[in-house]
């Protein structure tokens, strides 16, 4: 494999590492998995983040690059949780108009690697609520592929676009604007609903 592609993504994951550890002392702090009322919010700060990140589906250098994002959303999951959870999103606007490509593949690497994380508070949503993939935790479920295996993929059209060091800065940079907006929404679980 061409070093250039393998420094993308142990570069992506070393200079994230920080925010990652964030993320989890926030979830932590959110106390996302003590109640319902507080999983729903949870769930509001899921939607709202997937909303900015699939409206970057919408770029053609993004639908090029990554074929299958068909399977890759989760918005309409998350609305549909929602709508269980007697929650309703107050707005439908989003936060990335002005995120361009290639950062914009940093935002969905934030994106799907919490779907590995959502294995746990999937197991977690299922032993303490009852919730499962067909009521209130369609957003956590995995993919009908598996999640190892569309992270993989991921991961693989990643180091395969041969990106220079410019653009891969752009997508770190991008990963970091990600993880900014959804420790955002963490931080602020009281205030979105």
């Amino acid at each position: 494999m061409n070093p250039i592609q393998d420094s993308l993504m142990s570069r992506l994951k070393q200079e994230t590492t920080a925010e990652h550890d964030r993320m989890e002392i926030l979830m932590r702090e959110s106390k996302a998995l003590d109640s319902k009322e507080r999983y729903a919010q949870f769930t509001l700060s899921q939607y709202y983040f997937q909303k900015d990140v699939e409206h970057l589906y919408l770029d053609p250098h993004v639908s090029q690059l990554i074929p299958d994002l068909d399977v890759r959303g989760r918005s309409e999951a998350a609305l549909l949780d929602l709508a269980d959870l007697g929650l309703k999103p107050k707005h439908e606007g989003n936060t990335t108009n002005a995120v361009s490509f290639p950062q914009s593949l940093g935002w969905i690497y934030v994106s799907e690697g919490s779907t590995l994380g959502a294995a746990f508070l999937y197991k977690e949503v299922q032993a303490r609520f009852g919730f499962n993939a067909d009521f209130a935790a369609r957003n956590l479920a995995a993919y009908p592929e598996g999640r190892a295996i569309v992270w993989k993929r991921f991961k693989q059209t990643l180091d395969d676009a041969n990106f220079n060091e410019l653009e891969q800065e752009q997508i770190i940079e991008g990963a970091m604007q990600g993880f900014k907006r959804f420790g955002d929404l963490l931080a602020d679980l009281k205030q979105l609903t």
